[in-house]
């Protein structure tokens, strides 16, 4: 994968992967993972994309609609 999006509320979070200065492991997990410890929901695979979470805009875009 070379891109991550992850939706919190109303702010999206775009973190590329394939960069240099990439974001620990640690702190990626924190993104995806919710309060109680379990991945945010919806999580999928789009192409090259991770996407985690629930925003209208940011799945929009992803999906191209």
């Amino acid at each position: 994968m070379t891109e991550l999006r992850v939706a919190r509320g109303r702010k999206v979070v775009h973190v590329d992967l394939s960069a240099g200065n990439r974001p620990p492991d640690g702190e990626l997990v924190k993104l995806m993972v919710s309060r109680w410890g379990k991945l945010r929901a919806p999580a999928m695979r789009v192409g090259t994309t991770l996407v985690v979470g629930y925003n209208r805009d940011m799945l929009a875009g992803v999906f191209g609609t």
